[in-house]
């Protein structure tokens, strides 16, 4: 018989092994060579919970066992990742048409998905992309469709009203629940005929959160991909489970060629981040979108029915006190911005166009600012908010030293490319990632006041104008002599000079 292991030995008890060290045994044997105690019983060795590594202080690191630094430096590398995107002045097309498609089959019921329901989390999902949406594309249109029993079903039409959108939303959440098998073609032949009829001007996209990993087609799907193309509709596909050969196919024939329009969701972070990106509207491509043309708007004013009177919108045919008459027919509508029911002409306020006009030239990047700098500049709070900054170590005090400004061992840091401080106006390339400044402290590149991080992200993200540039406070620095001399001060947001005003944000 073959000798036993050494985990045998050890469970023995005490008797056991007195008893087994008197008798030559292999048993025996195996208990005299194992180390013992002072008072001669054999020394027991330590279970695994017991030499279990903490792997969070490793994490933390030893110097902060409180973790209190290291997570607020992870946080802030989090928002800063956030504002990781391109600033370049493209061509975008402002006036959108987006169909978005939902996965209500019974793929979407299963639990190894995104979350312990993908359903609910989707359509939640979808009710935050339509608020987003409407509010950074406040002239654009917007429709729903749903799969679900091989069909494709319309949640709601093509619209400029949120509310209705998430009314419809909310009440395939709560009342219905996932069946059937998902139909790709028809979910794309009912886009493409919802799409048919927009003008020229405007894009023409679909999005599909899709969670199957097939598609009940009745016929050939290529069929309606080549339609999809001639017709110029571009297609993004959000999958929640695995990659799917013709999801791939379709968003790279469907935008020229291009392969960064079908994405995967790793988790429900990333799920989330790919659904709101689809906000920000398409680089325009196509060499008819790239001609000029006008486009006729009227801008109408709220009046008020006489006291004790309604008058019916003739877009809902409901009563009303508050409506917008038509600049060219005197139609009444309820809201805007909306097309005229009568004369077709589209109605918007100023404050629409405006909140339209950042994606075509975007606020630029900060940048970060060396300890140095911040002593030079002497900044000891927020110049948006007024947060009080860190002070500055006298160690990190003296002019030239810093270290470019970027914090050493973070989770974001800079890769090869040069990074633009705030000791001049002129400014390299874009990095290739965000690093997070070690003294707390952004500067903006043309007025060169510095924000805290919640101000970054609040001006990058909601207002998308710098308040230092729109109050026309211009730092002037002895140093550079740079914005000196009374030359014009350019800002940061609107692409205009110091002279002009700020834009309204509704």
């Amino acid at each position: 018989m073959a000798d036993s292991d050494g985990e045998y030995v050890e469970d023995l008890s005490d008797d056991d092994l007195h008893q087994g060290s008197a008798v030559d045994s292999t048993y025996g044997t195996r208990s005299k060579d194992r180390k013992r105690t002072r008072d001669g019983k054999p020394k027991r060795n330590a279970a695994t919970w017991e030499t279990f590594k903490q792997t969070w202080g490793e994490i933390l690191g030893a110097d902060t066992a409180d973790g209190t630094l290291p997570l607020a430096e992870r946080i802030e590398a989090e928002k800063r990742r956030r504002l990781r995107r391109d600033t370049d002045a493209v061509q975008r097309g402002i006036i959108r048409h987006l169909m978005l498609v939902l996965d209500m089959s019974s793929a979407m019921a299963d639990k190894d998905m995104i979350g312990p329901n993908a359903y609910r989390l989707t359509l939640n999902y979808a009710i935050e992309f339509v608020q987003v949406y409407f509010a950074q594309n406040p002239i654009s249109q917007l429709g729903i469709l749903g799969l679900r029993d091989g069909l494709a079903i319309t949640i709601s039409r093509m619209g400029g009203n949120a509310e209705e959108h998430i009314e419809k939303l909310k009440k395939y959440r709560d009342d219905y629940d996932p069946q059937g098998n998902p139909s790709l073609q028809n979910a794309l032949e009912m886009c493409r005929g919802s799409l048919y009829d927009t003008p020229s001007h405007g894009t023409r996209e679909v999005l599909i959160i899709y969670g199957a990993l097939f598609t009940i087609d009745p016929r050939d799907i290529n069929d309606t991909i080549n339609d999809l193309v001639a017709d110029r509709i571009r297609v993004t596909v959000i999958g929640l489970s695995a990659e799917v050969h013709i999801c791939a196919e379709l968003c790279r024939r469907t935008n020229g060629g291009m392969s960064g329009n079908y994405h995967v969701a790793l988790h429900e972070q990333h799920f989330h981040e790919l659904f709101l990106a689809a906000t920000t509207p398409p680089v325009t491509r196509t060499k008819e979108q790239d001609n000029p043309s006008l486009l006729m708007m009227g801008f109408p004013s709220r009046k008020l029915a006489e006291k004790g009177t309604l008058v019916m919108c003739g877009c809902h045919a409901q009563p009303c006190r508050e409506i917008y008459a038509c600049t060219r027919c005197n139609t009444s509508v309820c809201r805007l911005p909306i097309e005229c029911p009568s004369c077709r002409l589209t109605l918007v306020q100023s404050t629409h166009l405006a909140r339209s006009y950042h994606h075509i030239f975007p606020l630029k990047n900060w940048v970060d600012v060396s300890w140095a700098e911040a002593a030079a500049a002497g900044s000891v709070a927020c110049y948006s908010c007024m947060a009080p900054f860190p002070p500055v170590p006298k160690d990190k005090a003296k002019i030239g030293g810093g270290g470019g400004g970027r914090k050493e061992g973070s989770e974001a840091t800079a890769t090869d490319g040069k990074r633009p401080t705030a000791a001049g106006t002129k400014t390299s390339a874009q990095p290739k990632g965000i690093t997070v400044s070690e003294s707390s402290r952004y500067a903006c590149q043309v007025c060169r006041n510095h924000f805290c991080i919640d101000c970054d992200l609040y001006a990058h993200e909601v207002v998308h104008n710098c308040p230092g540039c729109q109050s026309n406070a211009v730092v002037v620095r002895e140093q550079d002599g740079v914005n000196g001399g009374g030359g014009q001060h350019h800002t940061n947001g609107n692409g205009s000079n110091g002279d002009a005003q700020a834009m309204e944000i509704d």
